[in-house]
Formats: C-alpha cells, structure tokens, sequence
C-alpha cells in the first residue's frame, strides 16, 4: 500500500504546488504528518489516516466555488483509479466529508477515530502561530480587511452562510479560530490545542492594544 500513498502524495504535490500559503502543499504535509504522530498516541489504521490527510483539501469549498459534496466524491474516484479497493475508497471519501468547519453553531459529525484524527490534525494546523499566519494569507488572498471594529463576528448557523461571510481576518478568531480547542476530540490534540490556543489570546490582546494606542 505504500505505493498507493507514494502516488497520491505526487498528485497532491503537483496540485496545490502553487496554492496560496493557507491551503498549500505545507498545510497538507503538516495535516499528515501531526495525523501521524497523534496516531502513535491515540490508534487508529495509519493507512486510512495518512490517505485522508494528504487528500483533505483535494477539492475544498472555498476553491472550487463553494461545493461541500465535491472533496469526497472526487476523492472516491481517485482512489478507484488508483487501484484503492472499493472499502478504502468509501472510507477516506467519508473522512475528507467530515473533516472541515462548517461554522460556529453547525455541531462536528460524528466519525470513526481516524476520522477524529484527521479533523483535529486539520484544526491544529488552524490554531496557534502557523494558524495565525494562515489566517491572513487568506483573508489577504481574498482583499479581506485585517479589521474593522464596527464589524462585529457573526455566529453562523448555516455552512452556506459561513461560506458566503467575507468579514474582516480577526472576526475569523471569534467566528472559528477560538473555538476549535474545545472541539478536539483526541487527548493529544487537545493537550496540543491549550497552548496554541493561549497563544491567539494573546496575540488578539496585542493586536487590539496595538490598534488602540493608535487612534
């Protein structure tokens, strides 16, 4: 099986080569590679969670023009023509369409184990320094404002209306950054999500007293 996983990382490398730096080749390597390690903590079969990281992202809503259903299927038909059994096919398409937010008020599908370790890979590479520097390289891939005070975060409880939001970056921490620790589910990622999670607390400390001294 390795094969299969040495040929679906060559096709995610040549795909998100020149992603902007949020969704890049980076982000998805990191997503594997911290599926991995909390692997070795918490179980799960490593085949199944090293394929649905790498493949996560394979066609994500906010890039192919706001498809929900798309990641999973094309990730199906990839797997079959990469000569991946039926089962293993079916079982990474159901990881990759659970795996993303969907906003602040839609509740976390429930999934196997290795689906929980994929989501919370995916959500810690979401949070702290990394996530910090992520949220901007969006919000600035798409002209977003870093902030605007009279703009308030919006608790969205629709994965449409999260979809369509086009708020200002640090609305971004309130409206799913800051959530995410309690949304882990394994006790690695959530010893992990602790720290990173203070860290964004007070970074929008300094960022607001910054913004502040300033006016």
């Amino acid at each position: 099986m390795r094969s299969l996983i040495i040929e679906v990382e060559k096709r995610i490398r040549e795909k998100f080569s020149f992603q902007e730096g949020s969704h890049d080749w980076f982000h998805i390597d990191r997503v594997r590679n911290t599926a991995l390690w909390i692997h070795k903590k918490e179980g799960g079969d490593p085949l199944l969670i090293e394929l649905a990281a790498l493949l996560h992202d394979y066609s994500d809503h906010k890039y192919n023009g706001g498809d929900f259903d798309a990641g999973s299927n094309e990730v199906f038909t990839l797997l079959l023509e990469l000569k991946a059994s039926q089962k293993l096919a079916n079982d990474v398409a159901k990881i990759v369409a659970i795996v993303s937010f969907k906003g602040a008020l839609i509740a976390d599908q429930n999934t196997s184990l290795e689906g929980k370790i994929v989501r919370d890979a995916d959500r810690l590479d979401a949070i702290g320094a990394i996530g910090i520097a992520r949220a901007f390289s969006f919000g600035g891939s798409r002209s977003r404002a870093l902030y605007n005070p009279d703009v308030l975060p919006t608790l969205h409880q629709t994965k449409e209306a999260y979809a369509r939001d086009k708020g200002h970056t640090i609305n971004h921490f309130y409206e799913k950054l800051l959530l995410l620790k309690d949304r882990m589910e394994t006790t690695t990622a959530k010893e992990i999500a602790a720290q990173r999670h203070a860290f964004m607390l007070d970074f929008l400390n300094q960022f607001k007293d910054e913004w502040a001294s300033l006016r």
